[in-house]
């Protein structure tokens, strides 16, 4: 583990993530969400406009002026008609922008810190979860995320740690990428969520239960720092738009927050049957 990142920037990282309270599924959607309408109402013309050009033959650049004009007017009056199309369109826009986010960084998302995994090695259904063990909505979705490795022999599950809740967090992951490389992390995890606090004492109690060494706990413990692979999470989750911990990704799905057993179950069932589709 090395310095290069700073337990600041991990707390600026924090604050810009954690920008507004949290509900118990995270924080209010940012602007970007609330400015999409407009843009996907252009969309929605532009696709009307193309589907005309389609009919008449024509490349969309080769339709004249009044006709392409003719035709954004009948779906801008169809739009105005029919309002409950946009919801819709932002949503199938979002889900596509979603897409490419994921698919751009699939690898690096699905390919686990050492042993910062649980479930099945080979799984046919990765889930990856960043999250800040003192975080309260992680804490919440712990059991969850436990019982869908249980239930679900086919499920990979990815922990990607993601501290940005202060210097407890920070001591309280470090010891976590040690219990990965020790091969200890899936213990390490649920002695941290099945204790009270996040707090040296609290951490030491996990890794004595997990087995950890104690001599590499305790300098751990006695020393500031942070490692390169937090700098790397923070840079996955802002390119996935995360608004805070915890977040979810499954196939091409993001998950903010607490969403609960149901939602995540349902998104892994969902891309199980994506990848049998021909």
């Amino acid at each position: 583990m090395t310095d290069t990142i700073t337990p600041g920037t991990l707390a600026r990282a924090g604050r810009t993530m954690l920008g507004a309270i949290f509900t118990r599924t995270g924080p209010r959607r940012p602007l970007r969400s609330r400015v999409t309408l407009p843009l996907a109402m252009v969309a929605v013309v532009g696709v009307g406009a193309a589907a005309g050009a389609a009919l008449t033959g024509d490349k969309a650049g080769d339709v004249p002026a009044a006709e392409r004009a003719r035709i954004e007017a009948v779906v801008r009056d169809y739009i105005l008609a029919h309002p409950e199309i946009i919801p819709e369109a932002i949503e199938k826009l979002r889900g596509q922008e979603m897409a490419k986010s994921v698919n751009d960084n699939r690898k690096d998302l699905e390919t686990p810190y050492a042993g910062a995994w649980d479930g099945a090695a080979d799984g046919d259904v990765t889930l990856v979860e960043f999250f800040d063990y003192a975080c309260g909505y992680c804490r919440a979705s712990a059991p969850y995320v436990a019982r869908l490795v249980a239930e679900d022999k086919r499920l990979k599950v990815v922990y990607r740690e993601l501290p940005i809740l202060g210097e407890d967090s920070i001591v309280a992951a470090r010891v976590g990428l040690l219990a990965a490389d020790s091969g200890k992390y899936p213990a390490f995890h649920k002695a941290m969520y099945d204790g009270e606090k996040v707090d040296k004492g609290g951490i030491l109690s996990a890794a004595d239960k997990a087995g950890l060494d104690k001599a590499k706990v305790q300098a751990i413990l006695s020393s500031r720092g942070t490692a390169d692979e937090f700098g790397k999470n923070v840079g996955l989750a802002q390119a996935l738009n995360a608004r805070g911990t915890p977040l979810f990704v499954v196939g091409d799905q993001i998950l903010h927050g607490d969403v609960g057993y149901d939602a995540l179950k349902e998104a892994i069932a969902k891309t199980r049957a994506s990848k049998k589709k021909p």
